[in-house]
C-alpha cells in the first residue's frame, strides 16, 4: 500500500510477488492486487482479481464495485456489462452509497437520465449524506447530462 500511496504501483506489484501463494486469494491481498491493477490501468487484470475478490468474499461489497469498475474498461467490457455486474449488488448492500452512486453512473453514460437520478437519490439516502453525494455527483463527469437535474435537489 506504502508504494501505491507514493504513486508507484509498479513497486507495489513487485512487493506483491514475495507474498506466499497460498495467500495471494486472502480477500485482504485481492484488494492491494486490485488497487494495484487500477493504479496501472491494468483493467484485464483488475477484473480477474475483482472476480476473485467476489468469489472468495462475496459479503464485500467492495469486490462487486470494483468488478463493475474494471468490467467497464476491460477489454471487451463496457458499460451495459458493468451495470449488469453491479445491479444485484444494489440489494445486497443497501447501505452502501457507492453501489447506487455507481448504477446512476452507468445510467447516465447509457442515456437512462430518469433513472440515473432515481439511483443517485438511493445513493443519497443510503450513504447518510445527501450533501456529500450532491457534491461528488456534480463534479462527475460521468453525470454532465443530470447536473441541471442534481443541482435542484
Amino acid at each position: 500500500m506504502g508504494w501505491l500511496e507514493l504513486g508507484n504501483p509498479t513497486e507495489a506489484g513487485e512487493e506483491i510477488t514475495r507474498i506466499s501463494p497460498a495467500l495471494l486469494n486472502h480477500p485482504d491481498v485481492l484488494e492491494v492486487r486490485w488497487d494495484v491493477c487500477a493504479s496501472g490501468r491494468s483493467w484485464d487484470a483488475a477484473h480477474a482479481v475483482a472476480e476473485a475478490l467476489v468469489r472468495t468474499a462475496p459479503d464485500r461489497s467492495s469486490g462487486w464495485v470494483h468488478r463493475a469498475y474494471a468490467l467497464r474498461r476491460k477489454t471487451g467490457g463496457g458499460l451495459g456489462l458493468a451495470w449488469d455486474s453491479l445491479h444485484p449488488a444494489a440489494g445486497k448492500f443497501p447501505k452502501v452509497a457507492i453501489i447506487p452512486y455507481n448504477l446512476g453512473c452507468y445510467a447516465a453514460q447509457l442515456g437512462r437520465l430518469e433513472e440515473a437520478m432515481d439511483w443517485l437519490r438511493r445513493a443519497a439516502k443510503a450513504g447518510g449524506d445527501a450533501k456529500a453525494i450532491k457534491s461528488m455527483a456534480l463534479r462527475d463527469d460521468d453525470l454532465k447530462a443530470v447536473w441541471d437535474r442534481i443541482a435542484t435537489w
